[in-house]
């Protein structure tokens, strides 16, 4: 039923191919060689090659395959008077970003299929928004491949945005299209001081949520949407996060749903030294736990630190309880000798 929901929210988002030509020419189609504006006839041949389904609109799934840094669509077109081909084209990359891109993409497989031979996972972190839709779209990619039997390679979803749900509601539609495994790490986010002040100064929306208690209530609805998938398909799970509130919600839900602590699709991760009491917790109740290890120098790693510590408000309370948890071990252990 869940799964039925989040489809038809899918299929609402939908462009209908009277309005597609005007969407075109919003986003700047233009002809590379003659600087000519698309045709609403050749507007037409665009819209029937992304209508792969043959409903007569376009949905967000089939939009988002239809675009790729190397599209032409050349094929479309009939040779312009000189004889020349025309291009109709959306990236605007040159020929030498392309070669890095796939020098880029070809990494990922090595590691993806290195990955996938020692039967591990490979999990790839998010950025910032205006490096986020490449990193998704080279994760989808290797999703498709990698993910057939499990789930092997997990993209990250980060909770302080507004269109996280969204972003996962639209990917894990995409996995049961395709009949690959979904697999995600679901965190709250490390660059709000960033995105809002480039969307200040860029003059566009604002795309962090507005505050902690939101982002914390969107981060909920994340896990509970994925964990339905995880019930429904054997998606994976790693519940990033050093709240307990939302380690506890998670657990919960687990219970509801019958999802079994050890049996390998849900797990969480804490960093190394920051609420392990959390993870020694969920440890001695069967549940699979990461310990998240930085590594390199201090000047590398402070950065990196400093932005968990921002993401997570409570963190501090978390340093407090803790301090007072190791100081009642060790008297403990001083009293039984």
């Amino acid at each position: 039923m869940a799964s039925k929901c989040a489809e038809g929210r899918i299929m609402n988002r939908r462009i209908a191919r009277d309005s597609f030509f005007d969407g075109l020419l919003k986003i700047g189609v233009r002809f590379s060689i003659s600087m000519v504006t698309l045709t609403e006839k050749e507007a037409d041949a665009i819209f029937d090659m992304i209508d792969i389904n043959k409903s007569s609109d376009i949905d967000i799934i089939e939009w988002s395959q239809f675009l790729t840094p190397q599209l032409e669509l050349t094929k479309l077109f009939q040779a312009s008077p000189k004889g020349s081909s025309r291009k109709a084209v959306i990236s605007v990359l040159n020929d030498r970003e392309l070669e890095q891109m796939d020098n880029m993409r070809k990494r990922l497989h090595t590691l993806a299929k290195r990955a996938m031979e020692q039967n591990v996972r490979l999990m790839v972190d998010a950025e910032q928004t205006y490096f986020q839709p490449a990193i998704s779209r080279l994760t989808l990619d290797m999703q498709r491949l990698y993910n057939k039997e499990k789930p092997i390679i997990l993209n990250t979803y980060q909770c302080y945005l507004k269109d996280s749900y969204n972003c996962v509601e639209t990917d894990m539609e995409l996995a049961r299209r395709e009949r690959f495994k979904f697999g995600a790490k679901v965190v709250r986010g490390a660059y709000m001081e960033q995105e809002r002040a480039r969307a200040q100064e860029m003059n566009y929306e604002d795309p962090i949520h507005p505050d902690y208690e939101v982002t914390c209530e969107n981060y909920d609805r994340v896990v509970n949407l994925i964990l339905n998938e995880v019930k429904r398909s054997g998606a994976n799970l790693v519940v990033a996060s050093h709240n307990e509130e939302s380690v506890r919600n998670t657990l919960q839900r687990m219970k509801e749903l019958s999802i079994l602590h050890g049996e390998g699709t849900v797990y969480f991760a804490q960093l190394l030294g920051m609420c392990d009491q959390v993870s020694f917790m969920l440890g001695r109740h069967g549940c699979n736990v990461y310990k998240y290890v930085p590594y390199g120098s201090v000047s590398d790693v402070l950065p990196y630190l400093s932005r968990r510590a921002a993401e997570n408000r409570g963190l501090l309370d978390g340093v407090f309880k803790e301090r007072s948890l190791l100081w009642s071990e060790l008297k403990r252990r001083f009293r039984e000798g």
